[in-house]
């Protein structure tokens, strides 16, 4: 079985989202967890890697645009990356309120970060909750994330 580091991050998520464990597990607990789990170390690794990553990204947390209706322009790589779907929905969750302008930075390195050639909308949703979970402050943004992403995969019809 191929897993991805997107893998690995959606298993961490899922197994400790809703405990209350305190401390937060080190990377040696959390590398022979995964490891009993199946995943092959170079995974891991990366997977570990990006965690760290993402809690370096704190300080872009005290970046403000300089208005509210500033039009992120994608890079040639994020463009590449990202598809239109990818980044209409990253808009999309930026208008109705779930993502600020500097969250949406943090999702966008994070999404350039799993080195995965095919970035689709499950994984941006998925990683928008791993964005939003790390941030303090952020439990109602993350629930109307959770609705969004749980909404869907049920096919709910309204």
């Amino acid at each position: 079985m191929k897993e991805n580091v997107l893998d690995v991050l959606m298993y961490l998520f899922e197994t400790y989202v809703d405990t209350e464990e305190e401390p937060e597990p080190d990377h040696n607990e959390l590398r022979i967890e995964l490891s009993k789990a199946g995943f092959a170390d170079a995974e891991i690794d990366r997977a570990l890697d990006w965690l760290d990553g993402l809690t370096d990204h704190q300080e872009n947390l005290a970046f403000r645009p300089p208005t509210d209706r500033a039009t992120r322009i994608y890079s040639d790589l994020e463009h590449q990356r990202l598809d239109v779907t990818c980044r209409g929905f990253i808009t999309y969750l930026e208008q109705i309120g779930i993502l600020s302008a500097p969250q949406r930075e943090i999702l966008v390195d994070r999404l350039l970060a799993l080195e995965s050639p095919d970035i689709d909308v499950e994984q941006v949703k998925w990683v928008v909750l791993m964005v939003l979970f790390s941030q303090p402050g952020q439990e109602v943004a993350y629930a109307r994330m959770e609705d969004l992403v749980f909404e869907e995969n049920t096919g709910a019809v309204h």
